[in-house]
């Protein structure tokens, strides 16, 4: 059995701020490309994997390796499963560059075990059996629907401190709007050269840091994101859509991740000023996108020459979850 899963934009947090009685939120978009591609094959016991001959990324390896047997022993061990998997890994992609990898890792694992077995469980509740979910919720919602999402955080009952997904214990968050993208639009990814990745403890500390974010910004994000990013999403106005991105940057959590990494920043503003309709960064980087048609092709040329060719690669929105099929 094989399962494809999409990768990921996640293109703000809403509400790092809490006075509202809920924390958290997000919206974010599937991508057909990179997809992360698992098999597997059920053995007597065990956990075991390995990897196709043309996977050369060694820092994705790496985390393959860590989150397959981890991912899969939590799935085992919750459905009381005495047998045992192996997995082959065709393709994947960089980890902790924005793209969302390790969630769709773990979900994988999780689907292709409870799927051969014929066991029935939601997209979320595999989600929060396998340790995911707990800030964001993109990432469990485009495995499971694809397209345009937004989530609703959680309430502060449930979960009353800031912290990344990785280190929260929270219950993935309640979906409270999904949208298909335009097939017409394009969207071009750009990776531009950084000094470090934030991960593990640097993001625990970043939110620790940082968070609270001031009030009237939560609440501007929330206001672009009601009143102009879904409705000019709906409207089909690629430019409107484009200059609503480069809003979000200027406030909340976006402008945080900016202010932690400028070396994007400067990138972001020459693509801009390339002509494009509008540039934003997924989670912490170094992931910057942008949506375009034909009347602004020109602009994958453009951000070539900025960042360079092979830091480059357009894809389109993918409308639909993960897809498993018989090896």
């Amino acid at each position: 059995m094989i399962i494809r899963t999409p990768s990921r934009l996640h293109m703000s947090l809403i509400d790092l701020n809490g006075s509202y009685r809920r924390i958290d939120g997000g919206i974010g978009l599937a991508l057909k490309e990179p997809q992360f591609v698992l098999e597997s094959e059920e053995t007597e016991k065990g956990v075991t994997f390995e990897f196709d001959k043309k996977l050369n990324d060694e820092e994705a390896i790496k985390e393959c390796s860590e989150k397959i047997p981890n991912a899969a022993e939590k799935v085992l061990s919750h459905f009381g499963i005495e047998s045992g998997f192996h997995f082959k890994v065709h393709s994947t992609y960089h980890p902790h560059s924005g793209l969302g990898s390790g969630t769709q890792i773990a979900l994988a694992t999780g689907e292709l075990i409870t799927k051969t077995l014929g066991i029935d469980v939601e997209t979320k509740e595999l989600s929060a059996i396998v340790g995911r979910g707990g800030t964001s919720g993109i990432g469990t919602y485009v495995n499971q629907l694809g397209g345009l999402i937004v989530d609703g955080g959680h309430s502060i009952k449930e979960k009353s401190g800031f912290l990344p997904s990785a280190a929260s214990t929270a219950r993935p968050p309640q979906l409270i709007a999904r949208y298909d993208f335009p097939e017409e639009w394009n969207i071009l990814v750009a990776m531009p050269e950084i000094d470090y990745y934030v991960n593990g403890q640097q993001e625990v500390d970043i939110f620790q840091t940082y968070c609270p974010i001031p009030r009237d910004e939560v609440e501007k994000v929330s206001h672009l994101i009601l009143m102009n990013f879904l409705p000019f999403l709906l409207e089909k106005d690629i430019e409107n859509f484009g200059w609503v991105v480069s809003e979000l940057q200027k406030v909340g959590f976006n402008k945080l991740e900016h202010d932690l990494e400028p070396n994007i920043l400067p990138v972001m503003k020459e693509i801009e000023d390339a002509g494009a309709y509008g540039v934003g960064i997924s989670s912490f980087g170094p992931a910057v996108y942008t949506v375009f048609d034909d009347s602004n092709k020109d602009i994958v040329k453009a951000t070539e020459k900025i960042v360079g060719k092979d830091r480059v690669f357009v894809t389109k929105a993918q409308n639909h979850g993960s897809v498993i099929e018989d090896s």
